[in-house]
């Protein structure tokens, strides 16, 4: 066990967008309109990602907190 008795720190659940992009700017223009709904927003926004697949292909993922 952890010797400090201080819990682990939790892993952020991440949601996958449903759609897969061509380009990396495509998947950049859904980061950024992610990010900018929770800009004026009273919660701390997401964490974003943008992911390569392996057939050069993009997907756009963020956090979910409970």
């Amino acid at each position: 066990m952890n010797p400090s008795k201080q819990p682990a720190p939790k892993r952020p659940r991440w949601i996958y967008f449903k759609k897969i992009f061509n380009s990396k700017f495509q998947a950049g223009c859904l980061k950024a309109k992610i990010e900018d709904n929770w800009q004026n927003g009273y919660e701390i926004g997401p964490a974003v990602e943008i992911r390569k697949l392996k057939n050069n292909r993009y997907v756009v993922r963020y956090t979910y907190d409970e």
